[in-house]
């Protein structure tokens, strides 16, 4: 049975940071791109970044609203997968979600304060 599960969501105020978490069981983050979207209310979900296999050689990958503020790394000794947020802006709040192949975890809240 596989589960993502993301943790380190919270309130911040602008300009903060966060480091979120996505840790599976039952799938290998290593052998598949993962990735964190991100949904606001009322919004479709939207891509925030990714990062390739290890068989593959790493590439990570980010979407223009966040490119210079957030990074994506993989621990593979812990099967987890990290999204540190920098400058945090009232825009990024929104749910967070971890994705690697057909699998989805439950998503943290990341609320930003003006």
């Amino acid at each position: 049975h596989v589960h993502l599960v993301e943790s380190g969501g919270g309130l911040v105020q602008a300009g903060g940071s966060l480091r979120l978490s996505c840790a599976a069981s039952g799938v290998t983050f290593s052998s598949y791109t993962t990735g964190w979207l991100r949904q606001a209310p009322g919004k479709e979900r939207e891509f925030v970044a990714s990062i390739s296999p290890t068989w593959s050689g790493v590439s990570t990958y980010y979407a223009d609203s966040v490119n210079d503020r957030i990074t994506i790394s993989r621990d593979n000794t812990k099967n987890t997968v990290y999204l540190q947020m920098n400058n945090l802006k009232p825009e990024d709040t929104a749910v967070y979600y971890c994705q690697a192949h057909r699998y989805w975890g439950q998503g943290t809240q990341v609320t930003v304060s003006s």
